[in-house]
């Protein structure tokens, strides 16, 4: 079976400091997988490699089969995003700030309508559709980026640290919802954090340190029967 998303030797400095070494994975569809590790762990420098922001010094990605160094276009196309930073227009309405987004994608009147309809239903938020994004609490925000970035029907989601800034019963509702979307949708999910709250015991977890993947397997196995908290900081030095 052809892997939704396979990240392949993955190396990149900034200079002569190094920030991944030979980071290598593959996600299968459906599975939802949390990329832990500190701050400056180099989750941001990977997911900017993922979205072809970065060009990696060495190595290749490939998404849904497609080359992202030969089929960069291809490959771009299977994947949605949610970045750290809000990139939301607040002063637009939730239905305008979609309708622009899926014109980027080259889609526009009825099957751009259809589109929005189904994302705002996907992530509950077909009641807020017109309001101002301004208007929106922290967590609608992040439903209304997570429908943005399914609106072009992708086979995978990246999620670079969703969850900063929210209340804790936000983030879990937020984390809630996205494991939803990865079981009922067939969506291969790539979910970046530092909080170890927000990994299942079931969910498949790569533990990244310094660039390089410390760990890979089921949350509940790489804690090997500790507090998943307690050996994260183990294997990270005592840094969260």
């Amino acid at each position: 079976m052809t892997a939704r998303l396979s990240v392949q030797g993955i190396t990149h400095s900034y200079g002569k400091k190094p920030a991944l070494n030979n980071v290598g994975f593959s996600l299968e569809k459906g599975s939802f997988c949390a990329l832990l590790g500190p701050n400056g762990a180099g989750k941001s420098t990977l997911f900017s490699i993922l979205t072809r922001l970065f060009v990696p010094d060495a190595g290749d990605v490939s998404v849904a089969g497609q080359s992202l160094s030969r089929a960069p276009g291809k490959a771009l196309a299977q994947i949605g995003v949610v970045f750290q930073q809000p990139t939301l227009d607040l002063d637009l309405t939730v239905r305008r700030n979609l309708k622009y987004f899926a014109a980027l994608h080259g889609m526009s009147g009825t099957v751009a309508d259809k589109r929005i309809k189904a994302v705002l239903e996907r992530v509950s938020m077909s009641e807020r559709m017109h309001e101002k994004v301004r208007a929106l609490n922290g967590g609608h925000r992040r439903r209304m980026e997570i429908a943005r970035a399914l609106i072009h029907e992708p086979q995978v989601l990246l999620l670079d640290e969703p969850t900063v800034g929210l209340d804790a019963a936000t983030r879990q509702a937020i984390t809630g919802h996205v494991h939803d979307l990865a079981a009922e949708q067939d969506l291969t999910v790539l979910w970046a954090t530092h909080l170890v709250d927000e990994v299942r015991d079931n969910d498949r977890l790569i533990v990244l340190h310094k660039g390089i993947v410390l760990a890979d397997g089921s949350a509940a196995g790489i804690a090997d029967g500790m507090n998943l908290q307690s050996r994260f900081l183990e294997m990270t030095g005592g840094r969260e």
